[in-house]
């Protein structure tokens, strides 16, 4: 609201709600401003109470949330190959011996698969961690200058920005089919996605750098962040607490924002360690980057930036793509389908190869199911409330068809008693005197 002053005005905010950027209201997250828990966040006797969700055990009296289970590592991408090492440092070795230029990488952690790629070629690499030999394969061919990629674990779909085709693209990870999803991209830098609520993340940093979000098709497209914002490079989630996460080459800081677009914060400044950062990842109550300039692997408090640690020192070796593998950091669960923003409790299949890309929520009764009739552009079953609507307007065709039916026979039976009913009139006036009179007259004999 805007209030008058003697010398001009002033906005102000409704109870409940900030002021940020001099002219725009935002909720209150008494949550995220104390940064206490690292998942969940309630309130008890007015003061916050912190939980985890599964696969987190929360520490006592920090509000820190640890992962149980398998042990976190970090795969980065180098000019001498793909790096595996443990979240301090302390152990490392490499995974591949290709010599390519260093790009992009991500994992599809439930079958331990990992994809990676160089701007400098069109191939996207992949290669099973848990193979003996660790032989890399080629995925598909895309295009040069791929600056991002990003593994949607439910639909099994891989996404990726290209500064050569000003486009985010997408592929199956179970074929070669792909397609460009956004195009009139200026340049493209990194890509992100959260498939259990149907969003996709990518940064540009071209001439007017910002951060955009889309349902997963592409559409609903909103703008994050447009304002003081310079050269975003990398960009992770924090899927626990719904925030997104950027490194800024420009500024040399690490930001973070809702996904609604709220409640942004600087999270760590130029430390000596952000001078040319590449890679992003967040794992329980820290966030981790690669910077290429130290030629080194860091990381700081998620929340604040404190607590700086530097993990690896790479020497020679210049870091670049990074990834952390742990089955928690991709959640398994009921998805948003398509940009209904409705759950599908069965399968949510996609489409995204036909003319115009969509989700369909298969019927949870239908007993032959066919995902690959699915998926193909012809052949795809209506959903229900198209089903509906279909068998809906036939029963109304069909009771005006019987209505019509009823109608004509009403008529033709009317309309034949009429013509009985002249009938008899013209017999009675036929025995009218004055016709009987001029009749020949029978004698009888």
């Amino acid at each position: 609201m805007c209030i008058d002053l003697p010398f001009g005005f002033m906005c102000d905010c409704p109870s409940g709600m900030r002021l940020v950027t001099d002219t725009h209201c935002e909720d209150v997250d008494h949550c995220l401003d104390s940064d206490v828990c690292d998942q969940i966040c309630g309130s008890f006797d007015g003061s916050p109470a912190c939980e985890c969700q599964d696969g987190y055990e929360l520490t006592a009296g920090t509000g820190q949330c640890k992962a149980t289970g398998a042990v976190g590592h970090v795969v980065v991408s180098t000019h001498e190959g793909v790096m595996w090492m443990d979240l301090s440092g302390s152990e490392q070795r490499n995974i591949t011996y290709k010599s390519v230029s260093q790009g992009p990488v991500t994992a599809l952690n439930a079958n331990n698969m990992l994809y990676w790629t160089s701007p400098e070629n069109d191939v996207i690499y992949r290669m099973s961690l848990d193979a003996s030999d660790h032989r890399p394969a080629v995925l598909l061919n895309a295009s040069i200058g791929v600056q991002g990629l990003a593994v949607d674990w439910i639909h099994e779909l891989l996404y990726w920005v290209s500064t050569s085709t000003h486009a985010l693209h997408v592929a199956s990870l179970n074929d070669s089919k792909q397609r460009q999803l956004v195009s009139g991209l200026s340049r493209p830098s990194a890509v992100a996605v959260q498939p259990l609520l149907g969003y996709l993340f990518w940064a540009e940093s071209g001439a007017s750098p910002r951060i955009e979000r889309a349902s997963l098709d592409g559409t609903s497209r909103i703008s994050l962040i447009n304002s003081s914002i310079r050269s975003p490079v990398a960009i992770s989630l924090d899927i626990p607490r719904g925030l997104l996460y950027w490194a800024d080459s420009g500024l040399r800081t690490i930001s973070r924002v809702a996904f609604d677009g709220q409640h942004r914060k600087m999270v760590v400044e130029s430390n000596g360690y952000l001078d040319q950062p590449f890679g992003l990842a967040v794992f329980e109550s820290r966030v981790y980057w690669s910077d290429q300039f130290t030629k080194s692997i860091c990381s700081a408090d998620k929340h604040n930036g404190n607590m700086l640690q530097v993990s690896q020192r790479l020497g020679s070796v210049t870091p670049a793509g990074l990834v952390i593998l742990q089955p928690l950091l991709q959640p398994a669960g009921h998805a948003v389908c398509g940009i209904s923003g409705e759950v599908c409790l069965s399968v949510c299949v996609t489409d995204l190869f036909s003319k115009k890309p969509q989700f369909i929520c298969s019927d949870p009764q239908q007993t032959n199911f066919d995902k690959d009739v699915l998926q193909s552009a012809t052949g795809t079953p209506l959903p229900d409330s198209a089903f509906s609507w279909i068998l809906s307007l036939t029963v109304i065709i069909s009771l005006l068809l019987v209505g019509l039916v009823l109608w004509w026979q009403r008529s033709e039976f009317c309309a034949s008693r009429s013509l009985s009913l002249l009938g008899d009139v013209t017999l009675k006036e036929s025995q009218d005197p004055l016709l009987l009179s001029k009749l020949p007259v029978v004698h009888e004999q």
